[in-house]
């Protein structure tokens, strides 16, 4: 993992929700065979994931963010730290532009639109040991409240 000291600014609004994708890199690789059939291996263990996101600013903030991305960045080539709401819940992803942002475009009348790839270090996953016990992660509301609700000793 890596680390930085740049953080994405408090004052700019965090991208929308509405039109988010995210796709991960392929950590594995695929073979085809002679007989039709194929093999695949684990090439990596670590791979990022490529997200698209579109913000909406106002003038001050349009401003802002292109002084940042230009200074801060070094026109986007550097990486930062950004909150994201990820499947685990809020996290502070450590992030890169792939490219040029697009924008800002005219959005309304007196707001700014700016698209945008963006690549996070490492997929956002539980620790390597839930993968023994998936269903305890995808049922840890239920666990939770026999836990901290039901058993005497809670109270």
């Amino acid at each position: 993992m890596i680390e930085t000291d740049i953080y994405y600014p408090d004052g700019l609004p965090h991208p929308l929700r509405e039109g988010k994708t995210t796709r991960h890199v392929q950590p594995f690789r695929r073979t085809a065979m002679a007989d039709g059939r194929a093999r695949q291996r684990r090439v990596f263990t670590s791979v990022p994931s490529i997200g698209s996101y579109r913000f909406i600013f106002d003038d001050a903030q349009a401003a802002a963010f292109e002084v940042w991305f230009k200074v801060a960045l070094q026109d986007g080539a550097a990486w930062f730290n950004m909150p994201r709401r990820t499947p685990l819940g809020q996290s502070v992803l450590v992030c890169r532009f792939t490219g040029m942002y697009q924008g800002p475009d005219e959005h309304g009348l007196n707001r700014w639109a700016v698209s945008a790839e963006m690549e996070a270090w490492e997929r956002p996953l539980l620790p390597d040991e839930w993968g023994l016990l998936p269903g305890f992660a995808a049922q840890a509301d239920i666990f939770d409240i026999a836990m901290n609700h039901h058993w005497p000793e809670a109270k």
